[in-house]
């Protein structure tokens, strides 16, 4: 068996052998007439009419013997069978085919259509021209689930070899346009913030610090666009979102990974209340847009999303899956009764987020069905409001199949509460707890000026897209998730 370099090699040789016919290995352009879904439409009028045309693609399976030989290609539209006649294109061009392409090359067939006697629709071949000459051979097999690693690292094989890979990225596209045409139709218009920021904000996380020369300044690659957002309110328009990625430097899981695409979008004079009733519709139209039904299968369970759905609060749903009564309870006491369930609290967290480290692990897998959890303790989102006289948010998260999908809240608009909230998460971080939200000087000024009410969105869109194309992990549907370098040198 050939080795690879010695496969390498000879096709090489193969380029230098296209060269001395005076043919190209990588010409810069194509006659191609037809799209293989466009000559398929078509078929019956091509055919008919013996009208010649011209289809490219990948060459993935060659097959004959003697003066015939057929190959299957294939081009982002679908595949098809081509056939190759010694009579038909001559002996030196019959044997310059077989002497010159192998299956993964790119290939351009001139010919006409016709149906074999077994009734398969064909391209019979009166010209060709390689478009691009592949070195490396494709795999035989393909590892799938044997060398997951592998398919994230040659993500290309990956599609090539796994249709139903091919389709759910396919599918993701669709999800997100399906999100940006209702957002746009409700008047919402799309904006882009800063990646790089001097002091991040927006979300409970770690951030990825890197240095920028000209300034000789350390900046951050953002956690969310939140604040940002916000400011935008502030100067006056009422409906914005943006669609992009953000960076956490946390663990990697199979709901979490260092970057990922994020959708986040304000309203002006709305409410938490109001963002419910607007997502239920917003999925609708995904599920609809993409699946033209509004009941999936997510792991093993059929989930619907036709609304309403349930809504249930925090505090409910803690004591229903732990017996802990929040209001009822110190924070000495909760941190205790978290040891005793075995639950890792990080170092410095207070009271709602010793709360939500317990509801994460004994309460959240429960949820399968769309379900809004309602009111998270104060502390919790240190930019959402709070009820007056009530340790509770006018806050909502929603689960699907035990996984948070979005996080929601009415916007603090008070510039005094905002900023003792700032300050008090800033001598949480101080403590040790790194998952706080830094206080922002510069935002807090904005708010000085007057911010409307609004309602605050955000959704982790590689999350959506894991569950909705029920997919094991993020890593799946993701094209090209973050890898460590591999060690060992290819053979």
């Amino acid at each position: 068996m050939a080795t690879i370099n010695e496969i390498i090699n000879n096709r090489k040789e193969k380029i230098n052998y296209i060269q001395s016919f005076g043919g190209k290995a990588y010409p810069i352009k194509t006659k191609r007439t037809h799209t293989i879904k466009e000559a398929l439409l078509s078929f019956d009028e091509l055919s008919k009419s013996a009208k010649e045309i011209c289809l490219v693609g990948r060459i993935r399976n060659m097959r004959g013997h003697g003066g015939l030989a057929f190959i299957d290609f294939q081009d982002g539209d679908g595949v098809f069978q081509a056939v190759f006649m010694e009579d038909k294109i001559g002996e030196k061009g019959y044997e310059y085919f077989k002497e010159t392409f192998d299956i993964g090359d790119f290939i351009e067939l001139k010919g006409i259509l016709f149906t074999t006697k077994r009734g398969e629709k064909t391209l019979e071949v009166s010209g060709f021209e390689m478009l691009a000459k592949s070195l490396r051979p494709l795999p035989e097999k393909w590892h799938g689930l044997k060398d997951v690693e592998e398919r994230y690292r040659k993500r290309y094989l990956d599609l090539l070899f796994d249709e139903d890979i091919k389709q759910n990225f396919i599918k993701r596209s669709k999800i997100i346009s399906s999100i940006r045409g209702f957002l746009q139709e409700n008047d919402f218009m799309e904006v882009e913030t800063p990646t790089l920021q001097t002091q991040y904000g927006g979300a409970r996380a770690k951030p990825f610090k890197t240095h920028l020369n000209a300034y000789d300044l350390d900046v951050f690659l953002r956690i969310s666009p939140e604040l940002y957002l916000k400011r935008l309110l502030v100067g006056g328009y009422e409906r914005v979102f943006e669609i992009g990625k953000c960076f956490r430097n946390e663990g990697v899981d199979k709901s979490h990974n260092p970057d990922f695409t994020m959708l986040e979008f304000y309203a002006s004079y709305k409410d938490y209340l109001w963002l419910m009733e607007f997502t239920e519709k917003l999925f609708e139209r995904i599920l609809k847009d993409v699946f033209r039904t509004t009941e999936i299968t997510i792991g093993e369970n059929k989930v619907d999303f036709a609304g309403p759905w349930e809504r249930i609060e925090f505090y409910s749903l803690l004591e229903k899956y732990t017996g802990i009564k929040y209001t009822e309870i110190n924070e000495e006491g909760l941190f205790n009764k978290a040891k005793e369930l075995k639950v890792d609290i990080p170092k410095g967290a207070d009271k709602a987020n010793i709360a939500d480290e317990i509801y994460k692990k004994y309460c959240r897998p429960n949820i399968i069905k769309p379900t809004f959890v309602t009111h998270y303790p104060k502390g919790f989102q240190p930019l959402a409001k709070g009820f007056d006289g009530e340790d509770k948010l006018a806050n909502f998260q929603l689960l699907i199949a035990g996984v948070e999908v979005v996080n929601a809240f009415s916007e603090q608009n008070d510039p005094a509460e905002q900023e003792r909230v700032l300050k008090k998460q800033e001598e949480l971080f101080k403590d040790g707890f790194e998952d706080a939200q830094r206080s922002d000087d510069e935002f807090v000024e904005a708010l000085e000026y007057g911010m409307p009410p609004a309602a605050g969105f955000g959704m982790g869109l590689d999350r959506l897209s894991m569950l909705l194309t029920n997919s094991a992990t993020l890593r799946e549907i993701i094209l090209f998730p973050l890898m460590k370098p591999k060690e060992d040198k290819e053979e």
